[in-house]
């Protein structure tokens, strides 16, 4: 399944951009058991949280050319995932906003990242809808 882009702010596309040297970088359906909610079994008691993150990325090798094959060039999606996965399971947070504005601004502190989306979504929260959520998209330019 490819990705399909998503434009942000300012035009902001979520997608490979050659010209502007920029690559997408994902995390789709991140699963993580969080304390996020407003309500007291909320805090009380984690529950299933799906995270999304989508970033636009600084590609030194773009336009034309091909970068070293070295993991430290390249945004780590692994590293990615481990910090939301830290940032979600570091205690109860009320809101899925703050949740989804605190992984973006650490993930900000890479340089090489120019804008991030991040998605927090509540599957389990309303029996009669598949989730419930938000995305929050946070950026440098």
């Amino acid at each position: 399944m490819v990705a399909e882009p998503w434009r942000g702010a300012r035009g902001m596309t979520f997608a490979p951009d050659a010209a502007r040297g920029l690559r997408h970088v994902f995390v789709r359906g991140l699963t993580v058991q969080a304390r996020l909610g407003v309500h007291a079994h909320e805090e009380a008691r984690p529950q299933r949280v799906v995270i999304g993150i989508d970033l636009a990325v600084r590609d030194e090798a773009a336009p034309a050319g091909e970068g070293t094959d070295e993991i430290a060039r390249v945004v780590d999606y692994g590293a990615v995932a481990a910090t939301a996965r830290r940032i979600a399971s570091a205690g109860h947070v009320r809101l899925a906003e703050t949740l989804a504005e605190r992984i973006a601004l650490a993930l900000l502190t890479d340089e090489r990242i120019a804008t991030v989306r991040v998605s927090v979504e509540k599957p389990d929260v309303l029996e009669d809808v598949t989730s419930v959520g938000v995305a929050v998209e946070r950026t440098r330019f």
